[in-house]
């Protein structure tokens, strides 16, 4: 293990990263009308939330998960290539789960498409940073 290596900052930035990418996301520019009528939320549940529980909670994780993939990807010949790979590959068990459960829930196609492209767009780029920022 003595070529192991784990940028921390790239591991914090990768978890930013998370609310950056989701904020773009769910956006008017993206999909936020057509996200917010799939999963049937008003303007105003919407604006009930508590923000800083959701958003703690949300970086906390993308925190947790990017050092699992940044664990992953801790061998000295990580390269951006391999981390997006790997990201993607990271991202196919997160999307079969999410899947697995929307279909339970009885999502529709469009509301699913919508998460995991979150998730596959996340992960990858998440993979890239720690795979260039060595």
């Amino acid at each position: 293990m003595e070529n192991f290596y784990i940028n921390h900052l790239a591991v914090l930035v990768c978890a930013v990263l998370s609310l950056v990418i989701g904020g773009l996301w769910w956006s008017p520019l993206l999909f936020a009308r057509t996200w917010q009528t799939e999963v049937g939320l008003s303007d105003e549940q919407l604006k009930s939330m508590n923000p800083a529980k959701v958003f703690g909670i949300t970086f906390l994780l993308a925190y947790v998960s990017s050092y699992n993939l940044a664990f992953m990807l801790g061998d000295a010949l990580t390269t951006w290539k391999w981390g997006i790979a790997a990201g993607l590959l990271a991202a196919i068990w997160a999307i079969a789960m999410y899947v697995i459960i929307s279909l339970f829930e009885q999502r529709s196609l469009r509301h699913m498409l919508i998460n995991c492209g979150y998730i596959a767009v996340y992960f990858a780029a998440c993979g890239f940073v720690l795979g260039i920022w060595r």
